[in-house]
Formats: structure tokens, C-alpha cells, sequence
């Protein structure tokens, strides 16, 4: 039962945390903040975690962590490679779909933030890149890909056009109705996979 409670409290103040770092910023937010959103006592957030940047660390590898297995899951399957690019492509989207505010945490507190938090974490950051390029030099291989682009290069066009899109949303620049998830995700991969496709001389 106590263990159940601290995971149950520890899991609040992360909640809590997503709010306050969406709502008002990274940098503009207190502990103090975090604990008043939990509806915790101050001490209780430093009893879990050591500092804000210990929080938002920690907020960051839950979800790229799934991310991470959803792209090594969809790599292992007997999808065709556009298909698999979709999938990975749906994840994302979803991602933002379901929880826009975690989603825009991280892509504003962390991805983004290249001298802070996003060069901490430019390993895992690029295990989600090395991931999707395997899937785009396994396409080329096959023959489903043409292979006078880069794989990596193609990585980096297919995840940064995602973030853009997640950007978009975010900042309320392009709409974002269940329609526009679904279209976005079928609209990217067709772009992406159009570009990779062989050409007849």
C-alpha cells in the first residue's frame, strides 16, 4: 500500500509538472509552482526529485523511451518500409494528440533546446534518428527506397518535418481537429516516402 501511495504521489507531481511547464515555461517555474499544481507540500517534490531539471529529465525519458521501442517494434515487424515510416509517424502524432502538453514540453524544453537540456540528452535523441534511418537504408536496400539520398539525411527531413508539424499545433499556427492528426500523418509520409521513391530513367 505505501508503495502504491509514493508511486501514486510521485506520478501527481509529474502530472502537475507537465501543466506548469506548458502553461508558463521551463525556466519561468518554480518547485514551489509544481508543488501548488500537485496540491503537494514543497518538501514532498524534493523528497522524488532533486531539483525541476530533475523533473523535466525525468518527464523527457519516460516518453522517449517509448518512442524508441515503438520505432526498434515497428523496424522488427514484416511492414513494408512506408508502412513502417507510417507507424512511426503515427506514434508521434499520437503522442501529441493524446497529451499536447507533454509533447510540447518536450519539444520546446528539451528537442529544441540546444544548449540545455536537448545536448543532455543528444544520445537518445539520436537513437530515435539512427532508428528511423535504419528503416529508410533497409527500404533502400530492398529496392523500395531509391538510394542516391542519404539515409541519415532522410532521418532528419522525416523527424523535422513531424516536429514542425507538432510546432504548428502547438503555437496554434495550422489546425489541429482529429481530421488534421489523421491527414497530417498520411500527407507526411506520402511527402516523405514520394521523395525516397525509385525513379524510372
Amino acid at each position: 500500500m505505501a508503495r502504491e501511495a509514493a508511486t501514486e504521489r510521485r506520478r501527481r507531481i509529474l502530472d502537475a509538472a507537465v501543466k506548469v511547464f506548458a502553461r508558463q515555461g521551463f525556466h519561468s517555474t518554480r518547485v514551489a509552482d509544481i508543488a501548488d499544481e500537485a496540491d503537494v507540500a514543497y518538501g514532498l517534490v524534493y523528497h522524488y526529485f532533486s531539483s525541476k531539471e530533475n523533473v523535466l529529465n525525468e518527464l523527457f525519458q519516460q516518453r522517449w523511451s517509448l518512442l524508441l521501442e515503438a520505432i526498434h517494434e515497428t523496424d522488427a515487424s514484416n511492414a513494408t518500409p512506408q508502412q513502417k515510416l507510417g507507424v512511426v509517424a503515427g506514434f508521434i502524432i499520437d503522442s501529441y494528440r493524446y497529451d499536447p502538453d507533454l509533447m510540447k514540453v518536450i519539444i520546446v524544453e528539451v528537442t529544441r533546446a540546444a544548449n540545455s537540456f536537448g545536448r543532455t540528452h543528444l544520445e537518445q535523441i539520436n537513437a530515435a534518428y539512427t532508428g528511423i534511418a535504419k528503416i529508410v537504408s533497409d527500404g533502400q536496400s530492398n529496392g523500395a527506397f531509391r538510394q542516391d539520398i542519404d539515409a541519415s539525411f532522410a532521418s532528419m527531413a522525416f523527424y523535422g518535418a513531424i516536429e514542425q508539424l507538432l510546432s504548428g499545433w502547438i503555437f496554434g499556427l495550422i489546425p489541429g481537429a482529429e481530421r488534421d492528426f489523421d491527414d497530417a500523418q498520411e500527407l507526411l509520409v506520402k511527402t516523405i516516402c514520394e521523395g525516397l521513391d525509385l525513379r524510372e530513367d
